[in-house]
């Protein structure tokens, strides 16, 4: 790296290696992204959760990545491990970046506060009583005390600025980054209907943690009542959720849980699906949308939060009601070339090296307020 950089440090202790969702995937991304940006490029330094550079090798190629001592599985020893461990790490750094929403109370300043939702308050239900008590104590004070507030979308951007009051000049969109070369990975098709069992009729998927927001028993109920071509399979991927015993209930054969899937596998179920369904109640991006389209998957998804002004007219966005999605998959057989076509143009404003770029900016202007 040039010696005359600016420097950062990345604070990633939160991000426990496959336990954070597509929070994980948004930081390493955009990082990657920052590391494509013209010279002089941002000296970053990561300060990491064990096992996360064995995790991303990619990005402990382009950046600095430093493991402490301690794990990160629990908030209270992450915290203490922030207040004291991290802090060491900040002297000489010209910026510090906390891509987990929160910042210590000691803080180095400045520092930029990556805020990926605000789902706590628009659902509460979904989260612990000390969970919720824990972001509504530490969030708003992190984000008035931020020189730079980073967000993944538009409508973030507002749930910030009307919440916590924080200047709209310091509140900046870094959107999602999604690599090109994501295409290039994939798992035949012929392949994975064979190993999951998946019949030779049309397969439509979800990606998602079974978590309640996802509101995986929308697509129940469309399989039951609508969607009842008996060679059709909905593939449910993704990692287990406080929702996951409304799939477990389920007994129709057509339905098939898999659970974590490799990369490879993942890319190819979108790559062959008749559509990627996305019923999610909330996103502050929404990342497989864009997975989707760059793997050549026509988009059903929800009208709600973000999602409309992430896919646009690129995909097919619907109300959550049951009659607004009868007729969808039949839609986007009809339209499919024309739906494939504009997610792929669509996905070209939404690259890691673009991710990267807004980074920088954000960077950029925290240094302002310094």
């Amino acid at each position: 790296m040039n010696v005359s950089a600016p420097s950062v440090l990345v604070n990633m202790l939160w991000c426990v290696p496959g336990g954070v969702g597509g929070s994980e995937e948004y930081l390493v991304r955009q990082l990657l992204g920052l590391a494509e940006q013209p010279e002089p490029r941002w000296q970053a330094t990561v300060a990491a959760a064990r096992g996360l550079p064995a995790a991303h090798p990619e990005l402990a190629a382009v950046t600095t990545m430093v493991e402490p001592e301690f794990e990160s599985h629990g908030r209270v020893r992450r915290i203490i491990g922030e207040s004291t461990w991290l802090r060491r790490h900040t002297g000489g750094v010209q910026l510090v970046h906390h891509g987990g929403g929160t910042a210590p109370l000691r803080a180095h300043r400045p520092y930029v506060l990556t805020i990926h939702d605000l789902q706590f308050r628009t659902y509460p239900q979904y989260f612990s009583t000390v969970k919720r008590a824990y972001l509504q104590a530490v969030i708003p004070r992190s984000a008035k005390r931020a020189s730079v507030v980073a967000v993944p979308s538009d409508y973030v951007r507002g749930c910030v600025i009307e919440a916590y009051g924080v200047q709209p000049e310091r509140v900046l969109v870094v959107p999602h980054g999604i690599e090109p070369a994501l295409a290039h990975d994939i798992t035949p098709e012929a392949e994975l209907r064979q190993r999951y069992g998946l019949g030779e009729g049309p397969v439509i998927v979800y990606p998602a943690v079974t978590h309640p927001h996802k509101h995986h028993e929308f697509l129940l109920q469309m399989m039951r009542d609508h969607w009842t071509d008996p060679e059709l399979r909905l593939v449910l991927t993704g990692g287990v959720g406080m929702a996951e015993h409304v799939v477990a209930a389920c007994t129709d054969r057509r339905v098939c849980r898999l659970g974590r899937v490799p990369a490879a596998d993942r890319n190819g179920l979108l790559a062959m699906s008749a559509a990627m369904v996305f019923p999610s109640q909330y996103e502050g991006f929404g990342a497989p949308l864009i997975e989707a389209m760059t793997l050549g998957a026509p988009v059903v998804c929800s009208d709600a939060t973000c999602m409309p002004q992430i896919v646009g007219d690129a995909g097919l966005v619907r109300p959550l009601v049951p009659e607004a999605w009868a007729s969808v998959l039949d839609e986007a057989g009809r339209r499919r070339d024309q739906l494939v076509a504009a997610g792929h143009q669509r996905a070209q404003a939404f690259t890691s090296k673009a991710s990267g770029a807004a980074l920088a900016a954000a960077y950029g202007r925290a240094l302002e307020y310094a």
